[in-house]
């Protein structure tokens, strides 16, 4: 099977997708907020955000000064077009599978939905 339009290969690994899932139901998120969510140390947050700041994905911004400096995040709309177009190419990659569990020998199938050969001899001699 060949990867299909629109999978992304920077946002696919497991904590870069979270992050990018999360900044996509809403329009800012403050970076503790972010890191308590996805129970992340305050360096591995870091990181991630910095690669999906460099591809263009997040905007970061840095707010106020000293013990009250906040850093904010967001989805830029690059980075939520490339998240949507990941998240339809995962979809078509799972709807992909479908067909392929539907053609189950049918004593599997019958075994699995609990009608096998003993099952239908029961209901028979009822």
């Amino acid at each position: 099977m060949s990867t299909p339009s629109g999978f992304d290969e920077l946002i696919h690994p497991s904590t870069r997708l979270s992050v990018v899932a999360l900044l996509a139901a809403t329009e800012w998120a403050d970076f503790p907020f972010i890191r308590d969510s996805l129970s992340l140390s305050d360096s591995a947050l870091s990181k991630q955000l910095h690669t999906l700041e460099e591809a263009g994905y997040l905007e970061i911004r840095k707010e106020g000064g000293g013990r009250k400096r906040r850093t904010k995040v967001r989805l830029t709309s690059r980075g939520r077009t490339a998240f949507e177009g990941h998240v339809a190419a995962l979809r078509a990659i799972v709807e992909g599978a479908g067909p392929a569990a539907a053609a189950a020998p049918a004593t599997e199938s019958a075994a699995a939905a609990g009608t096998g050969p003993q099952q239908q001899r029961a209901e028979a001699g009822r």
